[in-house]
């Protein structure tokens, strides 16, 4: 076959593609897209505990076998069976005569399982009691100091022990929700026989008290959807998803936060020792602390380095799944109609700003939203070291319009990003910036790092742009689309599936099909018409004002690429490229040219570039394929390594950056044992 004739072919192929892609854009225009949904409720809430305690099963819940020996052994088994109260208090009495490690455990095992029963009885004040005293033996058995010697990590039943510190806390703590009282700032009283737990719920991270509007449980939910890897991490506390909510004096940061954003915390409860000899010695104070896994992998407790239990893949998953949210997704209706796109534009983020860590910034492409970021985000901010350095901010535009266009609204949503958070530009972190794009947004992310020069309104214009009749403002707004600077504060942009000399997806077909259904923005059009007819003899390319759509402008034979391709680069920043290669024995790999199927891999090359990566990904997975999430974790690991070994801490006016203390005490003596619940 010859080379034109492969390529008619090529062209054919993609006009049932583009026909069917048109209409599918009109349909959804017309009637909106099926909400995705990214969470499921379980129907039981996840429980390690389930199998071991066979709390599911016919013949359960029944205690292990190795707590039914050391029953057997103290002639307390029956007992247990008969009347698990009254156990429980005859249990306490041999407890206090002889401590030892297997009983503390049993202990535990035992009131947990008396909870659960309690629960189903619907009696929650006697459940909470009961929960409250196998939290607290399980806290005893894991950290007092007088069991260093017995403490085996090794064994089974430490897992257990951590297992049951986690389910009983969470079982308390679901008491507690359904009353709403699981709030920080609030206080309660548990009390186990002669022993009162005096608990109040305080916040150990960037977030405030009046930023959480309610706490869900991880365990409820299952991730259905939209995220391929699960990100748990084991250790003590309960996984939680924080609902955040707007109010009243919330710092300049908090103007980036999405609506119906929710984050992780983990809740460890520590027991602390009543060291007052004024205060009554059956009086303890527990605090419910709630940490931000991202900030926090572990804590100290009574000189113990304790991991947390988390997980930061639910609530991102729970937080996608909000409607609030999904609502702002402007993939389709931006690019029909990007005047009329409603939702966030601009800058977001989905954590607490942080002045200390440096900002990664993802911007997406053509016919996409920040959605199309979660696999990479959830994969990259896993890794501790990354998350440590880095925080991930998205920019959301209407794809519809010109991509130049979106370039200049990127790069005045920036300045206005750093009036707000750096209004003196003292911050270092906010200079070491990276940027991120995947297809059209790549190009919207190199258009930050150029000096435009007059090559791009010479494409335009016959003469000066000062010569143009128009308004100061209306000059203004058409300087900012060919006339800009690279922004000093963006070190590296990492493309990925960019079409950086165009794509042969835009051909005639889809152009056409593209100027059918796409409708520029209205004050758009009208400027440019005004300017147009003010000028007649001013403009050499009309098209670029007037009827150039996104789809246009990536096009291979737009001259906008010649001018992008051969503008001088801020010295200050480096490149690096990923590009998507469908393999030849592939359905698209046969019938498109060597690339990712819409960008060809000459296309999708660029010159001087600090690496380049080859991914065997198609161009709607590239930027998920899991070597290139890695290729993005290497180029920040190499940015971090680049940056002096001590940098000046910046503290932003109002935002409080939070690191976590270096120990805290928690102790529970043998002196202060619970004495577990009263006889019935």
């Amino acid at each position: 076959m010859s080379t034109a004739t492969q390529r008619l072919s090529a062209s054919l192929s993609w006009l049932p593609c583009a026909i069917t892609v048109m209409a599918a854009l009109c349909a959804l225009g017309n009637s909106g897209c099926a909400r995705q949904r990214y969470v499921t409720v379980r129907e039981a809430p996840r429980n390690p505990l389930a199998a071991p305690l066979k709390l599911l099963a016919r013949s359960g819940p029944k205690p292990t076998k190795r707590t039914e020996q050391l029953l057997r052994r103290y002639n307390l088994l029956d007992q247990v069976e008969d009347d698990p109260l009254i156990a429980l208090v005859s249990f306490q009495k041999e407890l206090a005569r002889e401590p030892t490690g297997d009983k503390i455990y049993a202990y535990a095992e035992l009131a947990y399982l008396e909870g659960k029963e309690l629960e189903l009885q619907n009696k929650p004040k006697e459940a909470l009691d009961v929960h409250g005293a196998a939290v607290a033996h399980a806290y005893w058995y894991l950290f007092d100091p007088g069991l260093d010697h017995f403490r085996n990590p090794y064994d089974p039943q430490f897992r257990r022990a951590c297992d049951l510190y986690n389910g009983a806390l969470e079982s308390a703590l679901r008491i507690v929700s359904k009353n709403r009282q699981l709030k920080p700032g609030t206080k309660h009283v548990i009390k186990t026989g002669k022993k009162e737990y005096h608990l109040e719920i305080e916040i150990r991270g960037p977030w405030r008290q009046e930023d959480l509007s309610a706490l869900e449980f991880v365990s409820t939910y299952e991730i259905s959807s939209g995220l391929t890897n699960h990100h748990h991490s084991y250790g003590l506390g309960v996984p939680l998803i924080a609902v955040r909510t707007r109010h009243t004096g919330e710092t300049p940061a908090e103007k980036y936060y999405p609506p119906g954003l929710s984050f992780a915390v983990t809740a460890f409860m520590r027991v602390e020792e009543n060291h007052d000899a004024n205060r009554d010695a059956n009086v303890h104070r527990c605090v419910l602390e709630l940490y931000d896994p991202l900030l926090a992998n572990s804590i100290k407790v009574c000189n113990h380095d304790v991991p947390l239990e988390s997980d930061i893949s639910t609530p991102l998953a729970f937080f996608l799944d909000d409607p609030q949210f999904q609502e702002t997704d402007t993939s389709t209706l931006g690019l029909l109609n990007p005047g009329t796109a409603k939702g966030i534009k601009g800058l977001f983020m989905v954590e607490p700003y942080d002045p200390q860590r440096i900002p990664v910034v993802m911007v997406h492409g053509l016919w996409s939203s920040p959605t199309t970021w979660m696999e990479m985000f959830n994969d990259l901010r896993a890794f501790p070291e990354i998350r440590k350095r880095y925080q991930f901010w998205f920019f959301q535009y209407p794809t519809g319009q010109p991509f130049w266009t979106s370039a200049a609204q990127m790069r005045d949503a920036l300045a206005q990003m750093r009036a707000d958070l750096d209004p003196h530009g003292a911050n270092p972190n906010l200079d070491q910036m990276i940027l991120v794009g995947h297809s059209m947004g790549g190009l919207v992310s190199r258009m930050q790092t150029i000096e435009s020069g007059d090559r791009f309104w010479n494409l335009l214009g016959n003469v000066p742009i000062e010569q143009i009749k128009a308004s100061d403002d209306e000059r203004s707004k058409l300087a900012k689309c060919f006339y800009f600077h690279p922004n000093p504060s963006v070190k590296r942009v990492i493309t990925l599936g960019t079409p950086h000399h165009g794509s042969n997806f835009a051909d005639d077909y889809t152009r056409y099909f593209g100027r059918t259904f796409i409708t520029l923005p209205e004050m758009m059009v009208e400027l440019s018409n005004k300017l147009i007819r003010d000028n007649p003899d001013s403009f050499r390319n009309t098209d670029l004002l007037t009827r150039t759509t996104s789809i246009d402008s990536l096009a291979p034979d737009c001259q906008i690429f010649a001018a992008l391709n051969g503008a001088e680069r801020g010295p200050h920043t480096s490149y690096h490229n990923v590009i998507g290669v469908v393999p030849s024995n592939t359905f698209i790999g046969r019938f498109s040219e060597e690339g990712d199927g819409v960008v060809g891999k000459s296309s999708a090359t660029l010159q001087e570039v600090a690496s380049e990566k080859v991914v065997p990904a198609d161009h709607m997975s590239v930027h998920r394929y899991p070597l290139s999430i890695l290729e993005v974790r290497r180029i920040l690991l190499e940015h971090v390594q680049a940056q002096p070994e001590h940098q000046p801490e910046y503290n932003l006016p109002g935002v409080k950056p939070w690191i976590p203390a270096a120990d805290q005490a928690g102790t529970i003596p043998s002196a202060a044992l619970p004495t577990g619940p009263a006889p019935r």
